[in-house]
């Protein structure tokens, strides 16, 4: 009694929303007084699924446009182009420059002279917001800029940002846009081709796919994207060429008849599989006429959806240390990056997002054009998404989830079928690096394959029997029905296709073998099996059987809603049948093992920790944590791969298991100002730039610092330095948000909703 009373004295009926709201806008705004060098130097904006980069260089404002969906026929994630817009008089020459991120209304705003250029995106439809106001009189063009005026054929290490990846024995054509002046307006278009091989095709046919390729989805057939550029009273002047950085581009610009002291230009984007081209057309002018019925209320409910956004969740530090100062201010700039793709039909990139900019302004090998990124534009690989949707749960990100999710659920037939053709058995197998179809990448999976290999495997030292990841969106799905309740009975026959492949392959592979399926304690014969891409032809993977025994521990704890009785058998029978977690020594100090055995090592992860994170099964308050905290002391691979780069998930490992030094250590690094001028451009880290998986498993660190959940409970500092004050809000499963204030080490003006669960909190012994 005394230790609830303890904490609910420390309840505050008054709510932080407001303040932790303020302090978002205050603290984390990004202003420049001086203009950019390239387009490196640009800054994000966003809403909805689209992304600005928005700089001002000799002058010009420049915007690349980007957009959820835009893959061609290669499976490259095109720009939907760039803009580049002129003042003259040129208001932006003199010292009193300035160009501001706000985040609380989402837009970005150039000053400067007696101008003023406010940037924004309609959350709820995809236009582009260009207002611009003078008090004297302007003229004003803005030019539409392209670099796929022509077909291009594409080169060298050019491949690495389609599906291709390397030169083939034909060529490779990134296929030119249709673009021509429209009206007062610029009408520009790429639409896959239907009379050559795509990628799709391409993929389906070399991985022996073809019996059932007309049962496959295939995101690429018809896929079109583009837009229409506008201003009321503009008109076109022509078209001209010229070069930005090693990309040749055409322009086609409109402008004002004569100076004005206020101009709107609008930019209505379109993706869609249209079946024609008019059908694209007609969806397209539908956008158009709907930002002419909302003008008056687009721009303020877009700020209300932003205010609502960083209400609903927030980490905000008060530091005079500069390094803990750049933690609370990137903490916000990066959800905000991922707060622009809030409704894509497709999930947000781990290799730069929406964001992206000339590649060779983040290494200059790669001197190509700003539809390059490295590893992909429809691939995807698990690994490095988990950690882009991760930190939404305790963000309160719910909405947001639903473009992974989905990615999955679109994918799961191709994936089952894969099983089908291959193994003849049940259930869908996901491999690691996978094409927005559900296959795997072909040079992954394999063009010069030795005769007679089995053709489900990847051919491929990284990636072979690496089929676990898909498990941590499995457990996110899960986390969903817990955290807000949400009705997850889509999703329920999908984690038992993902179950049911490891039981049917794995009973298949161990008769293969030999005249049983399990071993001498009736457990599974989990070999091969992969610890993540580190440790290779494993025996009974620390992966494995940590994601087996979580989501099928998970599953049983579902309602009867969503599972039957014959259901639920099946699954406890399985989950018995999981083997034990592996086990070893370092220095007399028992430790956990990446597997039982394994053949060699090719990565530098550390999968031993995966008990640990994300599984939950080892960490603060629970049993043998100094097995866990031997593995991170003693594990020569764990000590030697410890590091905050890239998508190294160490600061996360730390805070799970109490460490609150390192965590401390590993965090500041992690959110330190990014080598770009945005601060939260990192990378490339092992992808690219900027690196939203960085960004993600730096967020999910922190989180972890201040509050960890476990079932019902919700434990509070179990990783904070007491010398970091801060105010927060975070969601915590139940339909539970925790906020308060941390000084000097103490809790204060506690807050749990419903109040009820306060009963379910742990506080540090010192408060």
């Amino acid at each position: 009694m005394k230790y609830i009373l303890r904490i609910l004295l420390l309840i505050f009926a008054g709510s932080l929303q407001a303040w932790g709201q303020s302090e978002t806008s205050q603290t984390a705004n990004v202003i420049w007084t001086s203009q950019s060098k390239n387009s490196s130097e640009s800054m994000p904006c966003g809403g909805g699924d689209i992304g600005l980069n928005v700089w001002v260089e000799k002058g010009d404002i420049l915007v690349y446009l980007a957009r959820s969906g835009t893959f061609d026929e290669n499976n490259a994630m095109l720009k939907l182009g760039r803009v580049r817009l002129k003042l003259s008089p040129n208001p932006f020459s003199g010292t009193d420059f300035k160009q501001e991120l706000k985040l609380a209304e989402g837009g970005v705003t150039i000053s400067g002279g007696n101008a003023q250029v406010h940037l924004w995106v309609d959350v709820f439809r995809p236009v582009v917001h260009i207002d611009v106001k003078s008090a004297k009189p302007v003229s004003i063009s803005v030019a539409y800029e392209s670099w796929r005026y022509e077909d291009h054929v594409v080169k060298s290490t050019e491949f690495r940002t389609n599906s291709y990846k390397a030169p083939q024995k034909f060529d490779v054509v990134t296929r030119k846009d249709d673009i021509t002046f429209n009206g007062n307006g610029i009408l520009f278009y790429h639409r896959n081709r239907s009379d050559a091989e795509t990628i799709f095709d391409y993929t389906v046919r070399l991985e022996g796919m073809d019996s059932v390729k007309d049962k496959l989805f295939d995101p690429l057939k018809n896929n079109t994207f583009g837009g229409l550029m506008r201003g009321q009273n503009m008109r076109p002047i022509g078209t001209d060429t010229s070069t930005y950085a090693h990309a040749p581009f055409k322009a086609w610009t409109i402008t004002t008849p004569k100076p004005v002291r206020a101009q709107t230009i609008e930019i209505g984007l379109n993706v869609a599989q249209a079946n024609t081209l008019d059908d694209w057309k007609a969806d397209l002018a539908g956008i158009m006429n709907e930002a002419d019925r909302t003008k008056k209320t687009a721009l303020q409910k877009s700020r209300d959806w932003w205010r609502q956004f960083w209400n609903r969740s927030y980490i905000v530090l008060d530091s005079k240390d500069t390094a803990v100062a750049a933690i609370s201010k990137n903490y916000q700039l990066f959800r905000y990056q991922l707060g622009c793709n809030a409704y894509g039909k497709w999930p947000t990139k781990f290799n730069g997002g929406l964001f992206t900019f000339d590649p060779e302004f983040v290494d200059t090998k790669y001197p190509y054009s700003p539809d390059f990124r490295l590893w992909g534009g429809g691939t995807m690989t698990a690994q490095n998404q988990r950690l882009v949707y991760h930190p939404m749960l305790k963000n309160g990100d719910f909405d947001m989830l639903k473009s992974q999710f989905d990615f999955y659920l679109r994918t799961q037939k191709n994936a089952e079928l894969r099983s089908q053709v291959y193994w003849q058995h049940n259930g869908a197998c996901f491999t690691e690096q996978i094409e927005n179809f559900g296959l795997p990448n072909i040079m992954e999976y394999g063009t010069k394959r030795p005769e007679g290999y089995d053709p489900g495997m990847e051919y491929n030292a990284w990636l072979e029997y690496e089929w676990d990841t898909v498990f941590e969106f499995c457990l996110m799905m899960l986390e969903t029905e817990r955290y807000e309740g949400r009705d997850i009975t889509d999703y329920v026959p999908f984690i038992e296709s993902c179950l049911a492949f490891y039981d049917e392959h794995y009973q298949q592979l161990a008769k293969q073998r030999g005249i049983r399926p399990f071993d001498g304690q009736g457990y599974y014969i989990l070999y091969p099996t992969s610890a993540c891409e580190t440790y290779k032809m494993t025996y009974n993977s620390a992966t494995v059987i940590s994601a087996l025994k979580v989501i099928l521990g998970r599953m049983l704890e579902l309602s009867d809603k969503y599972l039957d009785a014959k259901q639920r058998e099946k699954w406890a029978t399985m989950l018995k049948r999981i083997p034990p977690l592996p086990f070893q020594e370092y220095e007399g100090h028992k430790t956990l093992a990446p597997a039982v055995a394994w053949a060699r090592i090719q990565n530098s992860e550390s999968p031993q920790l995966y008990p640990v994170y994300p599984w939950g099964i080892y960490g603060v308050g629970k049993p043998d944590l100094d097995v866990a905290i031997n593995t991170w002391n003693y594990d020569t691979l764990v000590v030697k791969y410890r590091s905050h780069v890239g998508w190294r998930q160490h600061s996360i490992f730390a805070a799970r298991l109490g460490l609150t030094d390192e965590a401390t250590r590993l965090t500041k690094l992690k959110f330190s100002n990014s080598t770009h001028r945005f601060p939260t451009f990192w990378g490339p880290g092992f992808d690219w730039t900027p690196d939203h998986n960085w960004g993600g498993s730096a967020m999910i660190g922190l989180q972890e610092m201040l509050m960890q959940t476990d079932g019902k409970t919700i434990r509070l500092l179990p990783a904070w330095p007491a010398d970091w004050n801060a105010t927060f809000k975070l969601h915590a499963p139940y339909n539970t948000t925790v906020e308060g204030r941390v000084v000097n080490g103490k809790l204060e003006n506690l807050k749990v909703t419903p109040q009820e669960r306060a009963k379910d909190v742990i506080l540090p012994k010192s408060n």
